[in-house]
């Protein structure tokens, strides 16, 4: 760095006796550079030479006032101070002297320790800094700190004495100034952590501080001092200042700025304002208030959730951004059909796009589906159309686009299983990429199981699991993860519960929503297209809580539709003297409908019929 602006001498170099080897060190704050060369290339006892003298207790010199030449302050640096708000009583009492070198002189900072002088910072008028070699490295005004339970912690000595005029004498400079960066590095032992060797050379003065405040330059190195400060002193007992703005820009850099431009009373209330300083995973409500309120003000978005589409379902069950959904059933009773109808009705109402995984389906299979429920018509001419018109050519062509707009597709095309970490990487890039806001996972067994021979299963799920909710939270992506639930020994064909997940029971432990999809397949229990949607979990009130919604599957509109549009919203709106009317839309299925059922189907939305009205 050549010094920097001030062309500061701060470079340090050293070379073994024998001149085999040499090593360097820039102690300039913003540079750093340091390294090392051997004179030959067989030289290898010269850096072991090196390092063994760094482990000999080193020899510090004494010093005193007269052997430096120091002597008390002139009247051009008394001026020099007065201009930067320190006083000379300040200045007495932290025994500010001066040094001449020629016809020049330079302000001395004494260090002192139990009153003994035991090293000099010295600093001309160019704001040039150097010190006495061979001294002790200790905090700049490290009595004032003896036995203070407070102490505040400063990156200057101009700053300890403007910290002074405010009223706290219980501050201490750092010696060295501030590194460059943040080490990414664990701390060094003792030993070798020579960079911060003041702070273990203080530290009995240290320990029976219960609070100390940082107020460091706000510089990116002042941070970066904070930092490496608050890692050796224990986060825990460290507080941080913000300095006050100088524009809307900028913002004070140090005490003696703070001092010089807004006063003692400025700088008083900035140290009484400090902050509990931050530790990873530690926080209190105050950092989560701008979030908070958002939220009450229901500025976010979709704070309530989305509705699914089923008014019924509306009221047990939203869709809420960075949940995540378990939904389960035996096989065949349309988990995948129901997912598909619900993110057809999402992106129809709110515009979401969704990643899918879908590990069951061929992708012209699935295709096909998708396109029927948002299209409402047949893919093919056949059967299950009954007489309704298979989609147009411009209908699937227009549909192509809404799917490469709405759906993202992770698979993997080669033989391999994907397994879940692969999985949610790719659904990150979706979500970076593409914006998408769901995420489906279909199924559970289709992804790759293998963990270690010492981890059981239920350990595995519950790792998995918490992998699924951090993406979800993280990315504000609402996951679906179908799981299949494990052989059922004599079932007499109810709907199963969480708890008959295959794997463990963390998968109602740990998610948001639990749903059951369960189909009717006995005629005399009633309609075989009616599909009961369990919600046998919800965590947040707010989205909705557990019941029974029930929908009946269209197979020519290819999607389960709401029983109360089909069978009960006409009665709401004509009155229950039309109800007969509202059973005769039964006809068209052989099995018919029984007054029971008719009585329940009701009650879901809030109309209450007599068994004589039912019939």
């Amino acid at each position: 760095c050549k010094g920097g602006g001030s062309n500061e001498k701060s470079l340090s170099l050293f070379i073994t006796p024998d001149g085999h080897a040499a090593t360097w060190t820039c102690f300039r704050a913003k540079c750093g550079w340091r390294g090392g060369t051997r004179a030959f290339a067989d030289v290898r006892t010269a850096f072991a030479d090196m390092k063994r003298i760094g482990k000999v207790n080193k020899k510090y010199r004494q010093i005193t006032e007269e052997s430096l030449g120091l002597e008390p302050l002139c009247d051009v640096l008394l001026t020099y101070f007065s201009e930067r708000m320190i006083s000379r009583e300040t200045l007495r009492r932290n025994a500010v002297m001066q040094q001449r070198h020629g016809d020049q002189v330079v302000i001395a900072f004494t260090y002192r320790r139990d009153g003994a002088l035991v090293s000099c910072k010295y600093r001309n008028m160019t704001k040039k800094f150097w010190q006495e070699a061979d001294t002790l490295k200790i905090f700049y005004g490290l009595d004032d700190i003896k036995g203070a339970s407070d102490i505040i912690i400063v990156e200057g000595e101009m700053d300890k004495l403007a910290m002074e005029e405010a009223g706290f004498r219980n501050c201490v400079s750092v010696p060295d100034g501030a590194p460059p960066s943040i080490s990414d590095k664990d701390l060094p032992p003792v030993d070798k952590d020579t960079k911060y060797q003041y702070l273990w050379n203080c530290k009995e003065y240290l320990e029976k501080a219960s609070r100390i405040i940082l107020a460091t330059d706000g510089d990116p190195p002042g941070q970066a001092l904070a930092e490496e400060l608050a890692r050796r002193l224990g986060r825990e007992r460290c507080w941080r200042v913000t300095w006050p703005k100088k524009s809307t820009i900028d913002h004070f850099k140090d005490a003696n700025e703070v001092l010089m431009c807004l006063g003692p009373g400025a700088l008083r209330e900035v140290i009484e304002g400090a902050e509990l300083y931050p530790i990873q995973g530690l926080f209190d409500f105050k950092n989560y208030f701008t979030e908070i309120d958002a939220y009450y003000h229901q500025t976010i978005g979709y704070e309530l959730g989305v509705p699914t589409g089923w008014r019924s379902l509306n009221q047990l069950y939203n869709v809420v951004p960075g949940e995540l959904t378990i939904v389960t059933g035996v096989p065949n009773s349309g988990k995948s059909e129901w997912i598909d109808a619900l993110l057809c009705n999402l992106n129809h109402s709110v515009g979401w796009k969704f990643a899918l995984c879908s590990m069951e389906n061929r992708v012209r299979e699935h295709a096909r589906k998708l396109l029927e429920k948002h299209i409402k018509k047949p893919f093919f001419d056949v059967r299950y159309g009954e007489s309704v018109e298979r989609m147009s050519a411009q209908e699937f062509e227009e549909g192509k686009q809404w799917l490469s707009d709405t759906f993202f597709l992770i698979r993997c095309e080669n033989d391999c299983l994907p397994n879940i970490d692969w999985v949610l990487s790719l659904a990150k890039a979706a979500v970076l990429r593409h914006g998408v806001n769901g995420l489906v996972i279909d199924p559970y067994n289709e992804l790759d199981h293998q963990r270690p021979s010492s981890q059981t299963e239920t350990e595995y799920v519950s790792q998995m699991l918490t992998k699924i909710k951090r993406f979800a939270q993280h990315h504000s992506c609402h996951v679906w993860f179908v799981a299949h639930p494990r052989q059922l020994h004599h079932w007499v064909g109810g709907p199963p519960n969480l708890y008959d997940i295959s794997g463990s029971a963390h998968f109602i432990n740990k998610c948001d929503n639990g749903i059951v999809i369960h189909r009717n397949r006995d005629p005399s229990a009633g309609p075989v297209d009616q599909v009961q949607v369990c919600v046998r979990k919800v965590r947040n009130k707010v989205s909705g809580t557990i019941g029974d919604a029930f929908l009946s599957y269209d197979r020519v509109k290819i999607a389960p539709e709401l029983c109360e549009r089909d069978y009960l919203y006409p009665s709401l709106h004509f009155g229950i003297k039309n109800a007969p009317a509202v059973i005769l839309r039964y006809h068209k299925y052989p099995q018919g409908l029984t007054p029971q059922i008719f009585i329940d189907m009701a009650s879901h939305v809030g109309l209450i019929l007599p068994p004589s009205v039912a019939n």
